[in-house]
Order: structure tokens, then sequence, then C-alpha cells
């Protein structure tokens, strides 16, 4: 008993052991500072053509409450701006386009950077120049003057990555990064200090575990499963081990499938951050609502990706 009223004289015993004040200022010192917060939208996938689905009213509605909710100091659009280029006359994808650019100056007051998504592109036959121009028109549209780039905020490098890409026998697409564009990466990450944390955006993911259950998968038959090259990239092998090399790289962010997930795999957080369009603005698609991604990024490295209904 003369032990534990030391103790509590102490400071060491009350209700559980208490923190002498020197350590508690040390913690606080040592807390993570929030240095960013980002939104991330992907998948909007802009209607121009069917009158039950009021897509530009669902995307305002969406723009309202990143800024009037979540407050961010930027937007990263990850692509599918509008719904199926491929498919459409020139003229009805222009209207789409002009659609969505329309609620995106209207409704929004905050810096966006963008990147090009499959659904984006428009091309005419299956040539390579058709598909480069149908890229070249979307990035025009989003004012991207290249396809894959970086920039710096605060703390925090970005890389814009370009995952679709042409398929060599002259079909639709595939995701992946191009050999010059795989260069370029090596370079930009070679460059950066070390203690630079980065984040990594594509449309298509790099790595991710919601591809098993877009779609019936498991081929009974035989017992296995298959993973289109166009749902997942063909090179997540190839992208892991340049990341691993680079241990700034903390998290790499992505849309397409529609479905929120989050693999942690050797040292990055790979995030499909769902789909403002939900399931195509009928609803949710399977258990994701529409929604985008609220990222907060610490001067630290770490980050905070949380999926929000609007």
């Amino acid at each position: 008993m003369q032990r534990r009223d030391l103790l509590r004289q102490m400071g060491l015993v009350a209700g559980g052991l208490s923190i002498p004040n020197f350590v508690k200022a040390k913690e606080q010192t040592n807390t993570p500072k929030r240095v960013l917060r980002v939104a991330h939208i992907t998948d909007v996938h802009i209607e121009e053509a069917i009158p039950l689905v009021n897509s530009s009213k669902g995307f305002a509605k969406c723009l309202h409450h990143i800024q009037d909710v979540v407050k961010p100091d930027l937007i990263i659009n990850s692509g599918d701006c509008v719904m199926d280029a491929h498919k459409h006359r020139k003229g009805n994808v222009k209207k789409q386009w002009n659609l969505f650019n329309d609620v995106l100056k209207a409704e929004n007051s905050l810096p966006v950077f963008h990147s090009v998504g499959n659904h984006d592109i428009c091309c005419e036959g299956d040539s390579q120049s058709s598909f480069e121009d149908g890229k070249k028109w979307a990035m025009d549209e989003m004012g991207m003057d290249k396809r894959y780039y970086s920039f710096d905020n605060k703390d925090w490098h970005f890389v814009m990555l370009d995952s679709v890409q042409k398929k060599k026998d002259g079909s639709w697409y595939t995701a992946n990064v191009d050999e010059e564009q795989f260069d370029w990466l090596k370079k930009d990450l070679k460059i950066l200090p070390a203690n630079k944390p980065t984040m990594v955006i594509s449309h298509i993911p790099i790595l991710a575990a919601c591809v098993f259950f877009d779609g019936n998968n498991m081929k009974e038959k035989d017992g296995r499963w298959e993973v289109p090259g166009s749902w997942m990239h063909t090179d997540s092998k190839q992208l892991a081990e340049l990341f691993h090399d680079h241990k700034n790289v903390k998290l790499a962010v992505s849309g397409h499938i529609h479905l929120s997930d989050r693999v942690d795999y050797n040292g990055v957080s790979y995030c499909c951050n769902g789909a403002v369009s939900g399931r195509w603005w009928f609803g949710k698609y399977q258990h994701t609502e529409a929604g985008y991604a609220v990222i907060d990024l610490y001067d630290d490295g770490s980050f905070t990706n949380n999926y929000v209904s609007y």
C-alpha cells in the first residue's frame, strides 16, 4: 500500500497510468500535420442522350458536396468524364464534353487535375492514329498539355499516368504504361528527394482486389480466375518493383471498376475509389454507392483515404 501511495503521488496511478507532461509534449510535437486535402473523383460518365439519366444534376450535386462539406484544396479527376465516346458519333460526344465542362465551370471553384479514361477516347475504326487523335481530343477538352505529367503541392509529389493504351492487335484497349511513359516515370521518381511523399494516379487500377468481382471471372470449368488486361494494369509487377525502389511512393489511386477497395502491398496502398456515377447513374454498383474519395495527406508521408457517398 505504501508503494501504491507513492506511485499515486508521482502521478503514475489514477485509474490507470498517466503520462508525464514532458512525454505528452514530445508526442504533440511529433503529431503529423495535415498539409493537403484532396477530393478524388472518377467515372462521372456524363450522359447527354438518355432523358431518364440526369447526370448533369448528379455531377453538380457531387461538386457541391465536395466544396460545401469536405472543403478540399484540390480535385483530382482520374477519367471517364463522358460515356462511350468510342461508340457515339462525334457530334454526340461533343455534346457530352460540353455538358461536362459546363457543369464543372459553373459548379466548381477548385483547381482540377485530370487524366484520360477509356470512355473519353473517341475513335473511328481500329487504327492507332484514330485512337491517338481521340485521346488528344479528350486531353484538349480537359485542358491537358500532356497525357502523363507530375506536379508538386505542399509537401507531396503527384504523378498522373496515362493507363489506357491501344492493343497491339488493333482491338480496343489494354491497361499499362507504354515504354516512353515508363522511362519518364523512372526519371521522375529518381530525381525526387528521398523524403518527398508521392501519390500516383491512374484511371485503371495498377493493383486491386475488386477486379475479381467485377463480372463472372471464376471459370468453373477449370477453376481459374481470369482478370482482363483492360480491368487492371498488365504491368502491375513492373510498376510495383519500381515503387519498391522508391520508398517515397505511398499511395496509388484509380477508378474504372466503379467499386471501392484498398490493397496494401509492399509498402504502397492501392485504392480503387468507386465512381461519381455509381452504377452509371442507376444507383449503387454492387455494394458501392455513387461517391468520391477524400484523401488527407500529412507532412510525414502518412495519409487517409475515405470513400464518401454524396
